[in-house]
């Protein structure tokens, strides 16, 4: 695949420059290859469980499978353990290119797993709530192949079908009012054999990982003393049921088969990482880019021109009262840099804002190198939380200036509220929810040793940082402004109703939230149903493009505002340019409403309450972007104009 192609190129890229630099080797984080021999131990691990229906990730062990004599525990990263990962081993025994017809997972052929009312209760509630069970095998997690035709003519329906492979496998299905438990897993494992020279052994390298699960009842299951069984043939054999309200027997087996495939190790992630349509994706990326630019380059020519006639007519030196009638942005010119109300909040929630575009660009930038790719697990949302903490020396740093350049005094204040408010907001609501996740006995609950060690990174590493940045953005020379401030506020015109705040948030938002609308889609599929995100190039693609929207549209509603002889813009260009975020927010309820199948009462609020979370995010990120932008466009138009 072209994709795969280029992440290749781009790894042999990387090791070239670092080889020139001295470096003996490189590997891009978590994707350095392990090669086998034939009967290697291949470890079966399982990750946890997860259902889009519920929200709530559990560990493997919380049902009652069949466990190794001792259970050994993954030492996970932060990220794997933010997002519910619990890594640990099974008792499944696979060899490198070994076939197992069919073996018993327990070690008691003769004498069935009997599960508990209780247990039996357990596993039927997870079928209904349709969890999958996910394992990796060296590092590759299991997928389930799903063959369907496309709508084709009927020559070509017969000839060929269309393949997808969805994360995980299973639970178990229901008929009616009946449940029924996978309990007999088929391996599919896909080995690419590695040049070697003559004289030595053989090496393989695992490629790929399928299961096709079955439920087979326990009487079908023939089961001799050396844990070996027979299956039955397809068509005579019955589902294994789950009865909840009594005690049931069961057998939980296996079978492995190895495949030899061309697929090389490099581009192993391709089958995981194509599961949707990639040309519905160009296509969309393409068509937003094209309508953005489309609007932006109107927007600026419109607005370049108007303010050349209006510098122009101001510059002149004759008929300087007329010009002063037809426009009204030179009127308010002793006003303009007038500090807003509540100077401290404005410059800390700038400096949240700063502090997030610094973390997602650099995040974005980086996992478009592929060096956070779906492999390294976790390593995405753990580079975020440690960017973010060293992100704060610059978000104090805009803040400390701003605030100074406002008029502000207590700089050891401000640098506090700009340490605590969003963070504090964050780990509010994130504490709240956590409470509710540990009611469940939900592995997505963060355990208590890992919120502590957030929070001294938050007050040892954030806040530090946040306070030496401000130090020195407060002695910093403020920003030049270019025309000094009237001693008496002038008075405002009373305002048109399409210049309210409100109608100015609808009409700003629209814009930006089009140049991200459909990478949203797919961000949201990630989160709340369990997908791979990869598309980071696209990610970075539109991000540039939100940047690019957002100043923009802020640019030309200041310019309305300071026509209209409204001067009090530095709150309300923050908050219009954050328009896009309710966009955001609508788009939440409406995936929530169509494409999720959530009904009970916890899973909704952890979705609403991580979407608020994400809500707040891109309000303080596009509403920085817009204020800077406006500012700087702000300061320019009044150094261009000859002020009497």
């Amino acid at each position: 695949m072209a994709a795969s192609a280029a992440m290749e190129r781009l790894r042999y890229t990387l090791v070239l420059l670092l080889l020139l630099h001295g470096t003996n080797s490189f590997y891009v984080p978590g994707v350095a290859p392990i090669n086998f021999h034939r009967n290697d131990p291949v470890e079966i691990k399982a990750v946890k469980l997860t259902s889009s229906r519920t929200q709530l990730p559990y560990e493997y062990y919380s049902l009652p499978f069949c466990q190794p004599t001792k259970i050994t525990y993954k030492a996970e990263n932060l990220g794997e353990v933010l997002r519910g990962d619990r890594i640990v081993n099974t008792p499944f025994q696979v060899s490198m290119n070994v076939e197992k017809k069919c073996e018993v997972l327990c070690n008691f052929p003769n004498k069935p797993v009997t599960l508990t009312v209780e247990q039996s209760k357990l596993i039927a509630e997870r079928i209904r709530e349709d969890y999958y069970v996910h394992l990796i095998a060296d590092n590759l997690p299991v997928a389930t192949r799903l063959e369907f035709y496309s709508n084709r003519e009927e020559e070509e329906k017969k000839k060929e079908k269309d393949v997808q492979f969805e994360h995980g496998y299973r639970l178990g299905f229901m008929d009616g009012n009946k449940f029924y438990l996978h309990n007999h897993l088929s391996f599919i494992l896909y080995y690419h054999r590695e040049d070697v020279e003559e004289n030595q052994e053989p090496t393989y390298r695992v490629v790929r990982f399928e299961v096709i699960p079955q439920s087979i009842k326990l009487e079908d299951l023939k089961a001799d003393e050396k844990s070996m069984c027979t299956l039955p043939e397809a068509t005579g054999s019955a589902p294994q049921e789950i009865d909840p309200s009594k005690e049931n027997q069961l057998l939980f087996t296996y079978s492995v088969h190895w495949e030899e495939s061309d697929i090389k190790w490099a581009s192993r992630w391709d089958t995981y990482l194509t599961m949707s349509d990639v040309q519905i994706h160009w296509f969309s990326i393409i068509n937003s880019v094209v309508v953005v630019f489309f609007l932006s380059g109107i927007l600026s020519m419109i607005i370049i021109r108007t303010l050349r006639k209006d510098i122009a007519n101001y510059n002149k030196e004759d008929d300087i009262e007329d010009t002063m009638e037809e426009s009204g942005w030179k009127l308010v010119h002793g006003d303009v840099f007038r500090p807003p109300q509540y100077p401290m909040i404005l410059s800390s929630l700038l400096g949240s804002g700063i502090q997030l575009f610094c973390m997602i660009l650099i995040v974005i930038f980086v996992a478009m190198l592929g060096m956070l790719s779906p492999s390294s697990r976790g390593a995405l949302m753990t580079t975020a939380c440690f960017l973010f903490m060293f992100m704060g020396v610059f978000g104090g740093f805009f803040a400390g200036r701003l605030y100074r350049t406002l008029k502000g005094h207590r700089w050891k204040k401000g640098a506090f509220c700009t340490a605590t408010l969003y963070p504090g907001v964050v780990f509010g609501i994130c504490f709240v929810l956590n409470c509710f996740i540990w009611g469940k006995h939900s592995s997505g609950a963060v355990p208590f040793p890992t919120m502590v060690a957030l929070l001294c990174m938050w007050f040892g590493i954030s806040l530090p940082l946040v306070y030496l940045g401000y130090y020195f953005g407060f002695r910093k020379q403020p920003y030049d402004n270019p025309v000094r401030t009237n001693q008496i506020p002038r008075q405002i015109p009373e305002q048109r109703w399409y210049m309210n705040k409100f109608v100015g948030i609808l009409m700003a938002g629209i814009l930006p939230f089009g140049a991200m609308f459909i990478e949203l889609f797919f961000i949201f599929s990630a989160i709340w149903e369990n997908q791979f995100y990869y598309l980071f190039g696209f990610l970075f693609l539109v991000f540039i493009i939100l940047v690019v929207s957002c100043s923009q549209i802020s640019i030309v509603m200041v310019y309305f505002q300071l026509c209209a002889e409204d001067y009090r813009w530095w709150w309300r260009t923050f908050l219009v340019s954050g328009g896009s975020a309710f966009y955001v927010l609508i788009y939440a309820i409406f995936y929530f409403v169509n494409k999720l199948d959530i009904v009970e009462f916890i899973p909704s609020l952890l979705y609403f309450g991580y979407t608020a979370l994400m809500v707040l995010s891109f309000w303080l990120l596009t509403g920085t972007i817009g204020f800077y932008a406006a500012y700087m466009f702000v300061r320019k138009i009044y150094a261009a104009v000859k002020i009497d």
